[in-house]
């Protein structure tokens, strides 16, 4: 979960993550040995800045990440690190552009088609996707150019073969994912209602919708909103610790400044320019909070309708949609944790407004 960031689902940490922290690589001072509320809201800034960078190590989001953010935490260079970490061009914009590489995709898609392809409705998929995560590189992009189409092919077969439990496609469910198609909340779920409904689909194309395509989906959208809101909180929390750091200063200046009145509207000048960066922040977790909680609602009313339903198609879709309310759920909690994070940075940066007017 982040501190003051929205929930990203937790994994388990590396056997070296609850090793005590070196004295330079710990958050702050405590808050009594801070001189200056200005001094204490730059500790605490920076205490949450750490909270954040261990929450996408602790999170979902790619291994490629995680794994960058528990080494900036293991830096001996503590805070500064974090600071450099987070700021554009740093560690998190670098990991990012990694994510790029044909390798770190393909692999994606390998556990992505594991997670979202049933032993039941799609086995030669599911065999050859576990098979190439077992691989090499090679063999993951093999899987990717070919392999996985190749497979599509078998499971198409073999479901067409087996009269006896085989899936009819009924007008309403075509509609169904007609609807989808237009209305659905997540664009990939869309894309995949879309593409199933494409000129020459048949419905084979229908079955594989509500067998697979349907949670790929819905992977895919959940995917997506977290690398959302992971890259704009990490550009949030960096524009935050230098606007801190430079109201902090110009608070310092007022101090034996020569023209006292210029000084101090510098300063209140600075400490505005936190409390603007932090109520912007807090009105766009607002806005996430109502985009998750809708998520969040829609994946339980598809779980429930799955569960309920006698139709043989919506058996593929229930244990997904299930975890993906789950996911969606704890990304609600987390946006509104954020707001609440941004709330507070707000209310104190305001306070420093009016500490500088004098």
């Amino acid at each position: 979960m982040l501190a003051g960031g929205s929930v990203l689902a937790v994994e388990a940490a590396p056997a070296w993550a609850d090793a005590p922290a070196s004295a330079a690589t710990s958050a702050s001072a405590p808050s009594e040995q801070v001189a200056d509320p200005a001094a204490a809201l730059k500790a605490a800034a920076a205490e949450s800045a750490r909270n954040y960078v261990h929450s996408i190590a602790t999170s979902k989001l790619p291994a490629e990440l995680r794994v960058s953010a528990w080494n900036v935490l293991r830096s001996s260079r503590g805070d500064e690190a974090i600071t450099e970490w987070m700021a554009p061009g740093g560690g998190y914009a670098y990991t990012k552009q990694r994510l790029k590489d044909s390798r770190v995709q393909n692999r994606s898609f390998c556990e992505r088609v594991v997670s979202t392809h049933t032993a039941e409705f799609a086995p030669a998929v599911r065999a050859a996707a576990q098979k190439a995560l077992k691989g090499s590189d090679a063999d993951r992009a093999a899987f990717v150019k070919t392999g996985y189409a190749e497979a599509q092919k078998r499971d198409r077969a073999t479901r067409e073969a087996d009269v006896q439990h085989k899936l009819e496609v009924a007008d309403g469910d075509r509609e169904f994912v007609r609807a989808l198609a237009e209305q659905a909340l997540g664009e990939q779920v869309r894309v995949a209602a879309q593409w199933a409904l494409r000129p020459g689909a048949t419905d084979a194309d229908v079955a594989e919708f509500y067998g697979y395509g349907w949670a790929t989906g819905g992977s895919l959208d959940l995917e997506a909103y977290r690398l959302h809101v992971s890259d704009a909180e990490t550009a949030r929390r960096a524009g935050l610790s230098q606007l801190i750091a430079k109201a902090a200063a110009a608070e310092e200046a007022v101090k034996g400044a020569a023209d006292a009145a210029r000084a101090r509207a510098e300063a209140e000048a600075a400490w505005k320019a936190v409390s603007e960066h932090a109520g912007a922040a807090q009105k766009a977790w607002l806005a996430e909070q109502a985009v998750t909680a809708a998520q969040a609602e829609n994946w339980r009313n598809i779980a429930k309708a799955a569960k309920e339903s006698l139709n043989g198609l919506w058996k593929g879709i229930a244990d997904s949609a299930e975890a993906n309310q789950t996911s969606w759920a704890e990304e609600q909690a987390g946006a509104a944790e954020s707001a609440g994070f941004w709330k507070d940075m707000f209310q104190r940066a305001r306070t420093a407004e009016n500490r500088v007017k004098g």
